[in-house]
């Protein structure tokens, strides 16, 4: 455990509540995915779970049982979406480990050989990208 308790108060409480905007790319009863607002690369995007969890460690295995899947789902459109090399997916926890926001989250980034990953701050992409490369991811998963 963790030891610290779950805020609702955090960025992905206040976009599950509706309360912020996002890319929707995906949802289903227990998840949601969304575009990361920062990229790292096209088409890097995010995969919560609905229920409050701060991080994997404080994570019901039932939640688990039900993000990963959606995970791969997401990992296997935005390659085939972005013609990634390979996808890269991360998950921190805990402020040591570089998590920022308290909300059991996963990146997905689609990868390209030779080519580093951007820094995951400061300028945030424009909102019509962000909507294109949604779509793209999108329609991979109508296939």
């Amino acid at each position: 455990m963790s030891g610290q308790a779950y805020d609702s108060n955090n960025i992905f409480g206040k976009i599950l509540r509706g309360e912020i905007p996002c890319h929707r790319v995906y949802e289903d009863e227990d998840t949601l995915a969304f575009m990361d607002v920062m990229p790292q690369s096209p088409g890097h995007l995010l995969v919560v779970p609905k229920a409050p969890s701060r991080n994997i460690l404080d994570a019901d295995p039932a939640v688990l049982s039900k993000v990963i899947p959606v995970v791969q789902k997401l990992a296997r459109a935005a390659k085939e979406a972005f013609e990634a090399d390979g996808i890269t997916v991360i998950q921190f926890n805990e402020p040591a480990a570089g998590q920022t926001v308290y909300h059991l989250h996963f990146h997905v980034v689609p990868r390209y050989e030779g080519q580093p990953l951007k820094p995951h701050s400061g300028q945030m992409e424009n909102n019509d990208v962000l909507a294109a490369n949604a779509e793209k991811i999108i329609g991979e998963l109508g296939n």
